[in-house]
């Protein structure tokens, strides 16, 4: 049975590839964590790391399969944030199960962030380009502070989370996490990969050959915008749950252009290539904010941009090239995978020329005499004449 699946034609192993890797680090950490290998700081950076990749999966529908661009994001991750984990807050003084909490949390959050991503995008997607990206820059902005100034979220002085975040006593958050990872990495592969996905995918190379092809752009547009937006309202609950207090300078446009570097690092349109960049840059800043302290600490947005720009340049600059296909994973696989065929295996194989029986010997000299065809029909047609 499974043979059968791996050779059918609906199945394809590389579509698994991002799957089977998440499940097994996950698996890997819930074995550390339980025989007390895993600290408390690595979890942390396990729960940072899940919902980084959830923010850059998602913008990466808009920026790299619909082709706009968006610098929104954090915006919508703000939305989530606030409102899942008050109502996060409020539900605690009635229900005792935290997991239960996060999860009707983590739903309202995702849908007021796509309520909020509808009201954006509604007048928003009609622009393009650069105009597009001011727009959702300006409405990331004015949530932040419109947040900032309301007394129910704590005004400049931030949520304060305590009640809702997860102790040493309850499951660990980052299980959680990188389920809600798999839930998306699902929703979204298959959108990519349905009839929907394909008509996301024209729109962004050509829209007006979209439209004459009777594709709704204006509704994919926006369908796409809201989708995103719910996500990232998801990966902004995490965030509540994860930190305390919740405040409202997080959510800046620096983080915003972050996200956008996960995706444009990891590839455009490349969901695995979101999971490796939403890991690298996660755990860059951690080992970064972890060794600069003090008077240091000034020097880490300057390291980190000439890591970035250092990996851009070995990504995109010609002589790195060679390098980069030599050892790219699927070279380095296909290396181990393949078989080394040897003369005397090829000459013992079924499909050898020798065992492909024949009615003409190779040696033959074939000839075709139309000489007196030709004159037959040159008679036939002057007596016609």
């Amino acid at each position: 049975m499974v043979k059968k699946l791996l050779k059918s034609d609906d199945f394809k192993l590389k579509n698994c590839i991002n799957y089977l890797a998440v499940t097994v680090a996950l698996v890997v950490c819930i074995f550390m964590k339980s025989q007390g290998k895993l600290p408390n700081s690595y979890a942390n950076l396990l729960v940072q790391i899940g919902y980084s990749i959830i923010l850059a999966v998602s913008l990466n529908l808009v920026v790299g399969f619909l082709g706009e661009l968006s610098l929104g994001h954090a915006g919508f991750m703000c939305v989530g944030a606030y409102m899942g984990t008050f109502i996060s807050i409020q539900l605690s003084e009635v229900i005792d199960s935290k997991i239960v909490c996060l999860l009707i949390s983590m739903l309202c959050g995702g849908l007021m962030a796509a309520f909020f991503g509808f009201l954006v995008g509604l007048p928003a997607l009609r622009l393009k380009g650069d105009y597009l990206a001011i727009v959702t820059l300006a409405f990331g902005e004015i949530v932040r502070n419109i947040f900032k100034n309301l007394p129910w979220f704590g005004k400049a002085m931030g949520l304060t989370t305590s009640a809702v975040r997860f102790t040493k006593k309850d499951i660990p958050l980052f299980i959680i996490v990188f389920i809600m990872v798999l839930v998306t990495l699902f929703l979204v592969q298959n959108l990519v990969r349905s009839k929907h996905g394909r008509a996301i995918t024209a729109i962004r190379d050509n829209e007006i050959a979209a439209k004459a092809m009777g594709i709704n752009v204006t509704f994919y547009k926006l369908f796409v915008f809201v989708f995103a937006a719910f996500f990232a309202g998801v990966a902004g609950v995490f965030y509540g749950h994860y930190t305390t207090p919740v405040m409202y300078t997080f959510f800046s446009y620096n983080y915003s252009i972050e996200i956008l570097v996960m995706v444009v690092l990891g590839g455009m349109g490349s969901i695995n290539g979101s999971i490796i960049a939403a890991t690298l840059i996660t755990v860059i800043n951690f080992k970064l904010q972890d060794a600069l302290s003090g008077d240091l600490a000034a020097l880490k947005y300057l390291i980190y941009a000439l890591i970035l720009i250092g990996i851009v340049l070995f990504n995109n600059a010609p002589k790195f090239r060679p390098y980069k296909e030599r050892f790219a994973p699927k070279a380095l696989i296909k290396k181990l995978t393949e078989k080394n065929r040897k003369p005397s295996d090829i000459m013992s194989d079924e499909a050898d020329w020798n065992k492909i029986p024949t009615k003409i010997k190779m040696d033959e000299v074939l000839t075709v005499d139309v000489q007196d065809k030709l004159s037959a029909a040159q008679k036939a047609a002057k007596e016609e004449e």
